[in-house]
């Protein structure tokens, strides 16, 4: 049973602020800290149980036994959801959905839309088609690192369709966030439904929409924190029913998924990636100039990273260029020019992060770099903001 199944007169406690200071009658306090008198309560006869914290997140320590001792030894729940289940739950889910009709499946560098593509591709076979949407938002040869993976290694029906323009003629002038998500997302099925067309027996559209995604996008009792283009910006009149077989998985268990799978390691370990792509880290209108600045910039930060033998201990590190311009000197003479922000973080599954500890020598050669390689940018910053208060992405 949970607190939330009580009637509202069998929960009331002493409350003050965001913390609980009393227990309810029957409840025995089991555990507490300073800024959390009742941190934890009980009541045993009943079988209710309660936190006053996150036991689910990387920070709080041992938090993971906390969770563990409640499912198996409590709640009698057996840890029986393996890779291998996750696997034949998902093909058996899929097959249900979709029988013997055909499939879309929008494509990315990263590893989400790479497991879901994998993952139906072994539940339905050539009955799916993959498109990659280029957006001109992608990070550097990313388009052509799909193409090698998917049409050349696992022999998959692939379409490259080349939309830069549109989606920069969509986005010219557009500075709120929200707004780039949603444009993005409603552009992105707006070049799905002209692909269908082709495709005209296609009735479904998978996306590698994860859990977390959805948390950040709010709806119901969830509080938006951004909406993810695949959660808060499909349209309305949505002509193809979505097929969504990570939804319920966080991102170290789609690693985990797709290592099964036989993915390549460069695209399960690639590190995350927003869908919206560039975009969300130009902090300000978006230009072809601002693009390739950054898109270079980037690269530069994930060359330095591999270099120096981090990428798979860091959970994300890129460049965001924030759309206004510092005063700098090159020579005897002034600049006028961007500043470029590195953004590192360790994390276990992008609900909460840290700050990367990176050494100095790195974020030497990193800026180093960035400076005299980029034309454009004449300064450079490191983030070390942890989530929360931040987000891991900027915008």
């Amino acid at each position: 049973m949970l607190l939330s199944d009580l009637p509202d007169e069998q929960i009331v406690w002493m409350s003050h602020g965001d913390a609980i200071t009393a227990e309810p009658p029957g409840f025995t306090v089991t555990a507490s800290s300073p800024g959390a008198p009742v941190a934890a309560l009980e009541d045993r006869d009943r079988a209710v149980y309660g936190v006053q914290f996150h036991p689910e997140v990387a920070h709080t320590e041992r938090g993971q036994e906390v969770l563990e001792k409640f499912l198996y030894e409590v709640c009698g729940c057996p840890p029986a959801w393996t890779n291998t289940s996750i696997i034949d739950q998902a093909v058996a889910e899929i097959r249900a959905q979709v029988g013997g009709e055909k499939v879309l499946c929008g494509l990315s560098g990263g590893v989400d839309s790479a497991v879901a593509a994998a993952l139906v591709h072994k539940a339905v076979g050539d009955q799916l088609t993959c498109v990659l949407v280029d957006t001109g938002l992608l990070r550097m040869a990313e388009a052509a690192q799909v193409e090698e993976t998917f049409r050349r290694q696992f022999h998959v029906d692939l379409v490259h369709v080349k939309a830069g323009d549109r989606f920069l003629g969509a986005l010219e002038g557009v500075e709120d966030p929200e707004r780039k998500r949603k444009i993005i997302g409603e552009t992105f099925i707006r070049v799905f439904e002209e692909v269908a067309r082709e495709h005209e027996d296609a009735r479904f559209l998978v996306q590698g929409t994860l859990y977390p995604d959805i948390v950040e996008s709010g709806g119901g009792e969830n509080a938006t924190i951004k909406s993810h283009h695949n959660v808060g910006g499909l349209p309305d009149d949505l002509e193809f029913e979505l097929v969504e077989p990570l939804r319920r998985l966080f991102k170290d268990e789609v690693r985990a998924v797709g290592e099964e799978l036989g993915l390549p390691p460069d695209i399960v370990w690639r590190q995350p990636f927003p869908g919206p792509g560039l975009a969300v880290r130009i902090i300000g209108a978006i230009t072809p100039e601002r693009l390739e600045i950054l898109r270079q910039a980037d690269a530069v930060v994930v060359e330095e990273i591999k270099r120096a033998g981090l990428y798979r201990q860091i959970w994300q590190s890129f460049a965001v260029l924030p759309a206004v311009r510092t005063v700098g000197v090159m020579g005897d003479g002034r600049t006028y020019e961007y500043p470029i922000v590195v953004r590192a973080v360790t994390s276990d599954d992008a609900m909460t992060a840290d700050w990367a500890r990176l050494p100095d020598s790195v974020l030497e050669r990193i800026a180093s770099r960035i400076i005299n390689e980029v034309p454009g940018v004449n300064r450079v910053a490191y983030d070390i903001t942890s989530k929360p208060p931040g987000t891991i992405e900027w915008e």
